[in-house]
């Protein structure tokens, strides 16, 4: 949330409305940049998903940046998708304001799920996510 949106929170009034289509928006071009063997549609769906200076917490820790994001998918996923794997929504965007979380699965070309887990994004007034924190694996 931005500075102002916290100061008219302290006031009481309400911050920028976010349209839930935004949310899926964003997501959805999360989940396609992942997919992507092409890296300049991946660079460009990652900037219409994603803010410049998004917080990425992901399994390898945290760090800030569009780039770092666009990093993780190319060592990581990426590294998988030879052999025909793909991340696939596999919930709806549940987002009641400015956060949202999905499902999500790593699939092998057979269908046999990888990974599996959930991630939380913080989402801008303009429809940009700027916070991603990825849980993968279920909660026992």
């Amino acid at each position: 949330m931005t500075a102002e949106g916290t100061r008219q929170q302290s006031r009481g009034q309400a911050p920028p409305t976010l349209e839930y289509g935004d949310a899926v928006d964003a997501v959805d071009a999360f989940i396609a940049a992942a997919n992507s063997d092409n890296p300049a549609e991946r660079t460009t769906l990652l900037c219409r998903a994603l803010a410049a200076d998004v917080v990425f917490h992901g399994p390898l820790g945290r760090d800030v940046g569009r780039r770092v994001v666009e990093d993780f998918i190319t060592e990581v996923v990426q590294n998988y998708r030879a052999g025909g794997c793909r991340m696939v929504r596999t919930t709806p965007v549940d987002a009641p304001h400015e956060w949202a979380r999905f499902g999500w699965s790593f699939e092998a070309a057979d269908g046999g799920v990888v990974l599996s887990g959930t991630d939380m994004v913080h989402v801008t007034a303009v429809g940009d996510i700027d916070e991603i924190v990825v849980f993968a694996g279920h909660l026992t």
